[in-house]
C-alpha cells in the first residue's frame, strides 16, 4: 500500500513535469502571432540569381519561456515546391547554449538575413515562418505564419546577348600612287638639259605616264611641279631663277604628256606649281646626310640665324667646309621636281562579291574581307571568311569573322574555336578577348567574362555594353547604368529600371526603334513601378500582341501584382 503510494507520487510529479513542458510551449504556440516581423524588402526580389532576405523580428516582453529553444526557419513556397533559408536557433534565459537569449522580461528585437539560389518557379510564391519549440525532450511545431509574397524577378529579364566585334578591313577602293623625278640644273641657268631628259628617274617617269595612259583602273589626278634655287647668290636674282626654272620644267612635263596622248595636261587646274627661290629646307636636310666637315658647324648656324643673307654670310666663312658645300650640296638644290599623281581604282562591288564567292583566290586580304561585308546571309558571309582563313592562314581576322558569325549562329564551341586560334596569332588583341569574353558569357562563366571584356578596353562600345549585362548579372546596376552610357537598347532600359532612375529608362525606351516585344513590356513595368495603370495596360497589350509568349509571363510577374485582380490585367494576359 506504501510503495503503491509512492509511485501514485511519482507519477503525479511526472505528469506535472510534462503538463508544465507543454503548457510552456502551447502558449508561445498560441501567442505567436504577437511576433512582428518587417520582411525587406516587402515583395521578394531576386538579385544576381539569388533571393535575398532581410527581417526584422520584435518578439514582445514575456514571451519567450527561460526554458525553450525555438528553432525558425525562413521557407519560400511556391508550386510544385519550396526552398529553406538558413535556419535561426533562439533560446531562453536559463536555456545552455550558444544562441541568441530572449530575454523573457523584455523580449528582443532580431535581425535576420538570409540568401537561397533563385528559379524561375519562385515567381509566385509565399515566405513563411516555421517555428519549433523544444522544452527539455518535449518539441512542438508552431503553426506556419506567412509574412510576405514573392518574388520580382525583373533582373532575371537582362537579355543575354553579348555583341562580338569584327577585325576590320582596311581596305581602299582608291589607292593614291605618286611618281616623281627630278630635272637638275647647271649654275645660274634655267635651260633644260639633254643629259637631265636621260636621268633615270625622268625614265622611268616616262614610262610611268605610259602605264598609266594603259591601264583603265588607274586615273591622273594631276601633276604638281616644284621650281627651286640653292641658297647661294642674292635673293631677289635666285627668286627670277626659280621662276624661270618653273617655267622650263612645266613646259618639259607638258610636252611628254602630250606625246603619251594625255588629254589631262590641258586643263587649267591639272598643274600646280610651287616656286622655292632658295631650298634652306633641302640644304639642311643635305647637310645632315653628309660627311662633311664641319658640317656641324653649320647646322649650327641655320638654327642660329634665320635671315638668308647672315645664314649665306656665316656659311661662307667657314672657308674649308664651303668648298665641300658647292660641290656637294649646293647642285643638288638647283632642280626642278616632278610629282604625278594618280588613283588606283579598285574592284566594283559586283566584281568583289562575285570573286569572292567564286574565285576568292583573285583577291587580296583586304579585298576579301570586305566582301564580306557587301553579302547579306549568313552563309554567304562565313563562306567568304572560311576562304580567307585558308588563303591567309596568319591573319588573326579571318578567324576572328568567322567566329563572329559562327557565334551570330548559336555555335557557340566552333564560334570559340576560332577565337582562340585568333587569339594566338594576335595576342592580347582587345578585339579578340572581347569576343573570348562574350562566349564565356554566355556559357555561363560571369567571372572569366568579366576579366576578358576588362582585357578588351579600349575595342570599341560593344565592350562596355557587355560589361553592362556583366553588371546587371553582379548586381551592380548604378554601375551597368554607366556601362550603358547613351544606349537606348533594352538592357540599358533595365539597368536604369532596376537602378531607380524610371524616366531615364521610359526616355530609353520611347527612342528605340526595334518595336520589339520587350519594349512595350518594360514601359509597362515602368508604369506599375510609377502608380501609372494605363501605361502598364496600353503597353502590356502591345507586348503580349507581338509576343504572345508574355501573356504567362505578366501572369506571374509580381511587378504587376497590384493590377493582378483588374478586369483589364485579366483581358490581357488571359
Amino acid at each position: 500500500m506504501k510503495r503503491s503510494k509512492v509511485i501514485s507520487l511519482a507519477s503525479l510529479a511526472l505528469a506535472g513535469i510534462v503538463l508544465s513542458s507543454c503548457a510552456g510551449l502551447n502558449k508561445m504556440k498560441k501567442e505567436a502571432s504577437n511576433i512582428k516581423y518587417q520582411v525587406t524588402p516587402e515583395v521578394l526580389e531576386a538579385h544576381a540569381d539569388m533571393v535575398d532576405v532581410k527581417v526584422t523580428v520584435n518578439i514582445p516582453a514575456k514571451y519567450f519561456n527561460k526554458n525553450v529553444v525555438v528553432v525558425a526557419t525562413p521557407v519560400l513556397k511556391y508550386e510544385g515546391g519550396e526552398k529553406a533559408f538558413p535556419s535561426k536557433t533562439l533560446q531562453g534565459e536559463k536555456v545552455q547554449g550558444n544562441n541568441t537569449v530572449v530575454p523573457f522580461e523584455t523580449g528582443k528585437t532580431i535581425t535576420y538575413t538570409g540568401k537561397i539560389p533563385y528559379e524561375q518557379a519562385m515567381r509566385i510564391s509565399d515566405l513563411e515562418v516555421r517555428m519549433v519549440g523544444s522544452k527539455g525532450e518535449k518539441s512542438v511545431d508552431f503553426d506556419p505564419y506567412k509574412i510576405a509574397d514573392g518574388v520580382i524577378a525583373t533582373a532575371t529579364m537582362v537579355q543575354n546577348t553579348p555583341r562580338n566585334i569584327v577585325g576590320k578591313d582596311a581596305f581602299q577602293r582608291i589607292i593614291p600612287e605618286t611618281q616623281e623625278a627630278d630635272l637638275h640644273y647647271l649654275i645660274n641657268s634655267s635651260q633644260v638639259r639633254w643629259s637631265e631628259m636621260k636621268a633615270e628617274d625622268v625614265k622611268a617617269l616616262k614610262a610611268y605616264l605610259d602605264a598609266v595612259k594603259a591601264d583603265e583602273n588607274k586615273e591622273y589626278k594631276g601633276v604638281e611641279v616644284s621650281a627651286y634655287a640653292s641658297p647661294d647668290g642674292k635673293q631677289d636674282w635666285n627668286e627670277k631663277l626659280a621662276g624661270k626654272r618653273e617655267v622650263s620644267s612645266s613646259k618639259y612635263i607638258k610636252k611628254e604628256m602630250k606625246k603619251a596622248k594625255m588629254q589631262e595636261y590641258a586643263a587649267e587646274d591639272f598643274f600646280k606649281s610651287k616656286v622655292t627661290p632658295e631650298d634652306w629646307e633641302g640644304f639642311q636636310k643635305l647637310m645632315k646626310a653628309s660627311n662633311i666637315q664641319d658640317k656641324e658647324l653649320i647646322l649650327r648656324v641655320l638654327s642660329m640665324y634665320s635671315d638668308p643673307e647672315v645664314r649665306e654670310k656665316e656659311i661662307r666663312n667657314i672657308s674649308a667646309a664651303f668648298d665641300d658645300v658647292k660641290k656637294e650640296v649646293l647642285p643638288k638644290l638647283r632642280r626642278s621636281k616632278f610629282t604625278v599623281n594618280v588613283d588606283l581604282i579598285g574592284k566594283t562591288d559586283a566584281q568583289l562579291k562575285d570573286l569572292a564567292m567564286n574565285n576568292p583566290a583573285e583577291l587580296n586580304v583586304e579585298e576579301l574581307l570586305f566582301s564580306a561585308t557587301l553579302v547579306d546571309s549568313a552563309d554567304d558571309k562565313l563562306k567568304i571568311y572560311e576562304a580567307a582563313k585558308k588563303q591567309f592562314s596568319n591573319d588573326w581576322r579571318g578567324f576572328n569573322d568567322a567566329g563572329m558569325i559562327l557565334f551570330g549562329m548559336n555555335k557557340v564551341a566552333d564560334a570559340k574555336s576560332n577565337f582562340e586560334k585568333a587569339d594566338k596569332l594576335s595576342a592580347n588583341n582587345a578585339v579578340v578577348k572581347n569576343n573570348l569574353g562574350a562566349v564565356e558569357l554566355v556559357n555561363g562563366n560571369v567571372a572569366e567574362a568579366e576579366v576578358l571584356f576588362g582585357a578588351a578596353t579600349g575595342a570599341g562600345k560593344e565592350v562596355n555594353y557587355n560589361l553592362g549585362i556583366v553588371s546587371v548579372k553582379k548586381a551592380e546596376y548604378n554601375t551597368a547604368v554607366k556601362h550603358f552610357g547613351e544606349c537606348n537598347g533594352v538592357n540599358a532600359a533595365l539597368a536604369n529600371i532596376l537602378d531607380g532612375k524610371y524616366n531615364v529608362a521610359l526616355d530609353k525606351l520611347n527612342a528605340n526603334t526595334s518595336d520589339a516585344a520587350m519594349v512595350y513590356y518594360l514601359k509597362a513595368v515602368v508604369g506599375a513601378r510609377t502608380d501609372n495603370n494605363n501605361l502598364v495596360f496600353t503597353n502590356l497589350e502591345t507586348a503580349v500582341a507581338k509576343d504572345a509568349a508574355l501573356k504567362a509571363t505578366a501572369k506571374t510577374d509580381m511587378e504587376f501584382a497590384k493590377v493582378f485582380e483588374d478586369a483589364k490585367f485579366k483581358a490581357i494576359v488571359e
